[in-house]
């Protein structure tokens, strides 16, 4: 059984920065995606970045790209995204998802494994 833990989240200042990580357990082998995405209420939920955890290929939205970094370590199985240069707009519910071959590796309908989801909240 999946199953994906969020932590890291909190309130930073524009400009600041968060390290978000996502524990997983029973997680897909050597084959699998591991992405981040993120909603705001009343909005859809949109991704931020995803690895791939047998190569380390890796996806990013462009509205992060230069500023987000996703990473894993295989050793413990946990999930990271580093968050640089906070904007307000990037304040958001964030959520770690899984799959094993999700068709688009940023569109949430793709993926089957949810976490509960931590808070982060860019103050200027």
């Amino acid at each position: 059984q999946v199953q994906l833990v969020e932590s890291g989240g909190g309130s930073v200042q524009a400009g600041g920065s968060l390290r978000l990580s996502c524990a997983t357990t029973g997680l897909l082998g050597r084959d699998g995606y591991v992405g981040w995405f993120r909603q705001v209420s009343g909005k859809e939920r949109e991704g931020v970045a995803t690895i791939y955890n047998g190569r380390g290929a890796t996806y990013y939205a462009a509205s992060v790209k230069g500023r987000f970094t996703i990473s894993q370590d295989n050793a413990n199985g946990t999930v990271y995204l580093q968050m640089n240069n906070l904007k307000p707009e990037d304040t958001a519910m964030y959520y770690c998802a899984a799959e094993r071959y999700p068709g688009d590796k940023l569109r949430a309908r793709d993926f089957g494994y949810w976490g509960q989801g931590t808070q982060v909240t860019v103050f200027s």
